[in-house]
């Protein structure tokens, strides 16, 4: 009896047959897993980076050696100067260094406003077409017949501000947001990608990207102050007696001079683009050289916007579970906020993007008022 029980339970299992794979359950991932970016992830998701974060040790090497040497150097010569005045410049050097590179490190690994893409083009009744486009120029997807318009254009502040359609992310691009070729994304309010930082610079991590640039120019400014300063003090000599004496100091008064004028324009240069509201990829396409600039509201506002605002939160949590062979496994998996952050309704349908996405800034927007006027009177 008993042999005949386990006979029965061997044919059954040589009888069992696999499910087929259609039949199985989809592998579940996180999102950042099979996000279709070139970015890099670490910590589970949580911390993002581009795909040149590497340049992130030639950056921390060209900041961080010079400003260690400096320290050391002044450690070294406590006992030659004045005990009060060596600590002093030695804790601050320290403290400069350890802030420009916590700046550095919180530009980079930081989400920098990427915005969530869709799976597959939009469908016709997810397009107001009328209402919205002022463009003759169509868009044919892959994906089928549909055709779609290359522009549509909505209402901001009393202008009308021209939204791209992005080929890859399948949505048309919040307003001052673009598609970053190197990262595969388009990401809100884009100023520029930065390789010295390995990411791009968008809205949440702007401000970051300015205090790094402001610490390494005050660094920068220090340690050419002080390194002047030790080879001046003592009694007079010959200078070039001197400068054989104190190599080290001599090599990091030549380095900071030439990297301040890089570090330093670039803060300059960044300030002037906020005290108009303006990013980097607006001034060189001159958009606003002959139109107004619809997000400029004065110089005081305009920083206060940077500096004293709250910074948005992602539109996209990495370490969400995504079904890997999902059609919506790339799409956000929350949204919080909105581009006038609460100046507009978000209910209007024309801030909202095709799959109820509230826009939020961006780059890749043309300002047509004048076009659409032109193309109406025709």
């Amino acid at each position: 009896m008993g042999g005949n029980d386990k006979q029965m339970r061997m044919q059954a299992s040589s009888n069992s047959v696999d499910p087929p794979p259609s039949s199985r359950p989809p592998t579940r991932r996180r999102l950042y897993q099979v996000w279709k970016g070139r970015n890099k992830f670490l910590l589970g998701g949580r911390l993002v980076f581009g795909p040149d974060a590497g340049s992130l040790f030639l950056t921390t090497a060209l900041i961080g050696g010079p400003a260690l040497i400096f320290c050391l150097r002044m450690l070294i010569r406590i006992n030659d100067t004045d005990h009060c005045y060596g600590y002093w410049v030695l804790y601050v050097g320290l403290f400069l260094t350890f802030l420009d590179l916590t700046f550095l490190y919180m530009t980079s690994g930081r989400n920098p406003g990427i915005v969530a893409r869709n799976s597959r083009p939009p469908e016709p009744d997810e397009l107001d077409i009328n209402s919205t486009t002022a463009s003759m120029e169509w868009v044919k997807t892959g994906a089928s017949s549909l055709k779609i318009p290359r522009t549509k254009d909505v209402i901001i502040n009393g202008h009308i501000l021209r939204l791209k359609y992005c080929d890859t992310c399948f949505l048309y691009r919040p307003p001052r947001a673009s598609h970053c070729s190197i990262c595969n994304n388009c990401v809100e309010r884009f100023d520029h990608h930065c390789p010295w930082v390995g990411q791009c610079i968008g809205i949440r991590n702007y401000r970051f990207f300015i205090l790094f640039i402001s610490s390494a120019t005050t660094l920068c400014v220090f340690v050419f102050t002080f390194s002047l300063m030790n080879l001046l003090r003592g009694p007079p000599r010959n200078a070039w007696k001197v400068m054989l004496e104190d190599i080290v100091s001599v090599a990091l008064v030549i380095y900071c001079f030439i990297a301040v004028w890089f570090v330093g324009g670039l803060t300059v240069f960044h300030f002037y683009l906020m005290s108009r509201n303006q990013t980097t990829y607006e001034n060189f396409r001159y958009r606003y050289d002959k139109k107004e600039n619809p997000f400029n509201r004065g110089f005081v506002r305009n920083l206060k916007e940077i500096f004293c605002t709250s910074i948005p939160r992602p539109a996209i949590n990495f370490r969400a579970w995504a079904v890997e062979d999902d059609d919506d496994l790339n799409r956000a998996s929350s949204v919080f906020h909105h581009f006038n952050r609460g100046t507009k309704d978000p209910k209007d349908k024309q801030f909202i993007d095709m799959d109820g996405i509230f826009a939020n800034d961006g780059a890749g927007s043309d300002y047509g008022e004048e076009d659409l006027k032109k193309k109406n009177k025709k």
